[in-house]
């Protein structure tokens, strides 16, 4: 036994194979075991899996039978799947589960409304599946499958992973395929964003052994926006496993003609060229959203569209109008009709148009009102008890904060989101939420260990990637620069800002980039004090001037006063 795993579960079995041999017994009246004489032929593998091997070689053809079946059903089973399975009579079912019971090979397990059984480890499941011939396995599997659709008619809804699993490892790739994505968009409704890209990914593997139809294209188009959906939430907006899905999304839909699916493909392209803040194709994308939603006449695609267009102008520093469609968007939202719209559209509508529009509500020179405004949004994302949403409400809640240069506020907020974002894994906000802590931390004197938090932050956002907010971060890590007295370093990044802007049209915080190089030239020590008042007084100027055509009110104040 010294050479061997010394597992508890190993040790358990050895101990019952010994039991099984007759060197080992029990003495029920008194508790105690006696060791017989040691066969000189005795030999007990060194694996637990050749242990289990071992053990199940010794059991009867009928047990040996039942228990390979079994572990083809899984690792846990009710008694009436058994027994549409396993085509045996009633009796002689029943004695060889008991038989195997007291082998120690299955639990019977008290449930409701049946009883039923567990396999006593998963490796026991694993080596006694290991043991069939692959056609065998097939068979079974089919047979499951059939057996759980049968007994499940009016809770099949339940069952789908199951039903996935089985047909896929029949062979049945039609059934498989279909269970797959029913399965696949029942874990994106759960937030089990993981488990949904396991299940869509294999099903789309699936796809490819079946010929070429209608058929077989609306399969596809399924699984890649559900895929589309799933992947948005885990790697990113932008990422470039994203624009792949959706691009295919949207050549199936032109092979399809217009479909269901089309407009929900037209906004996940919307969302990656915003996130990538390829604010033309994005503007053209929701265009093409409004467009189908005005034919259509559907009040709930016009609110989406109106959302998606909103959300490009205010980045593009148009502000009034963006807050303008936010309006005629939340106008068309109910409720209790739109609860859905959160998982086929990553966050809830009306969270995504209050969000933003608290932030748009500052520059517009309202703090309290942009305040009142991003709790709503966290008190209607936390009554939806939907994660993503509640991570976009917590990170704008952190940036709210962050204008008003509160940050006590900003970094519990900031942290709320890093919390919920590590535990759902949601990289966009976990980035963001990082990036804005950093700057909590240098505001509250924490300066150098901010700092670092935000570089961190930006590349891990830059990996995703994203290059939405882009001036916005780089904004704020030119200002911490400025907070540990490295003025010429922020003012390289503020260069760097600048280019930004004119290159993409990302204006939203173009007002504050040329009043902090106004206030980081002051601090420089690059030329004269009256090269540096003059070329500040330029920059405060040039705020106000941007801040007067995007009615920002509250950079405006910022500028010089006279």
């Amino acid at each position: 036994l010294a050479k061997t795993e010394g597992t508890p579960f190993f040790m358990e079995e050895v101990v019952q194979t010994l039991r099984e041999e007759d060197v080992l017994s029990a003495d029920l009246a008194i508790g105690t075991r006696r060791v017989g004489p040691l066969p000189t032929d005795l030999h007990i593998p060194t694996t637990v899996q050749g242990v289990l091997a071992a053990r199940i070689d010794r059991l009867t053809a009928e047990e040996k039978a039942l228990l390979q079946q079994l572990a083809v059903i899984g690792r846990q089973f009710p008694l009436s799947l058994v027994k549409q399975v396993v085509a045996q009579p009633e009796t002689e079912l029943y004695r060889v589960l008991s038989s195997l019971q007291a082998k120690e090979f299955l639990y019977e397990q008290p449930a409701f409304p049946e009883i039923e059984y567990l396999f006593k480890h998963a490796l026991t499941q694993e080596v006694a599946y290991s043991t069939l011939l692959q056609e065998q396995r097939t068979a079974l599997h089919e047979r499951t499958g059939q057996a759980i659709e049968g007994l499940y008619r009016e809770t099949q809804e339940d069952h789908y992973g199951e039903l996935a699993h089985h047909y896929s490892q029949s062979g049945n790739a039609r059934k498989a395929i279909d269970y797959l994505q029913r399965a696949g968009q029942q874990a994106v409704q759960r937030s089990a964003n993981e488990d949904a890209i396991g299940l869509l990914t294999k099903g789309l593997a699936l796809l490819q052994i079946l010929p070429e139809t209608v058929e077989r294209n609306q399969q596809e188009l399924m699984l890649q926006t559900t895929l589309g959906t799933a992947l948005s939430v885990t790697q990113g907006y932008a990422a470039p496993a994203v624009g792949k899905t959706y691009a295919r999304a949207r050549e199936l839909c032109q092979h399809l003609g217009e479909t269901p699916q089309l407009f929900p493909v037209l906004w996940g392209l919307w969302y990656f060229y915003f996130v990538r803040a390829e604010f033309q194709s994005a503007w053209e994308m929701g265009q093409q959203c409004l467009t189908l939603a005005q034919r259509e006449d559907d009040p709930t695609l016009l609110m989406i569209a109106y959302l998606a267009l909103g959300n490009t102008l205010t980045l593009r520093g148009e502000l009034t109008a963006g807050r303008a469609h936010y309006a005629r968007g939340m106008a068309l939202y109910n409720p209790q009709q739109h609860r859905f719209l959160a998982v086929q559209y990553f966050q809830d509508p009306k969270v995504t148009s209050l969000a933003p529009e608290a932030l748009v509500l500052w520059h517009l020179g309202y703090p309290d009102k942009a305040v009142t405004q991003i709790h709503d949004a966290l008190s209607l994302a936390q009554e939806l008890a939907h994660p993503f949403s509640l991570a976009f409400a917590q990170c704008f809640a952190a940036w709210v904060h962050q204008h008003r240069r509160e940050g006590q506020a900003t970094q519990e907020w900031a942290e709320a989101a890093i919390t919920l974002s590590t535990e759902q894994g949601f990289a966009n906000w976990l980035t963001w939420g990082t990036i804005v802590r950093g700057w909590a931390l240098v505001e509250q004197g924490q300066g150098e260990e901010g700092i670092a938090q935000m570089h961190q932050g930006v590349v891990a956002l830059q990996a995703t990637g994203a290059e939405l907010q882009r001036s916005h971060f780089l904004f704020l890590l030119a200002e911490a620069y400025g907070k540990v007295g490295r003025a010429e370093e922020g003012l390289v990044l503020l260069a760097e800002a600048l280019a930004w802007v004119d290159k993409t049209g990302e204006r939203w915080w173009e007002a504050g980039l040329h009043w902090l190089k106004g206030e980081l030239t002051l601090q420089s020590q690059s030329e004269s004090p009256e090269q540096r008042s003059a070329e500040a007084e330029a920059c405060f100027y040039k705020t106000i001037d941007v801040a007067r055509k995007q009615q920002a009110k509250s950079w405006e104040l910022r500028g010089p006063v006279g």
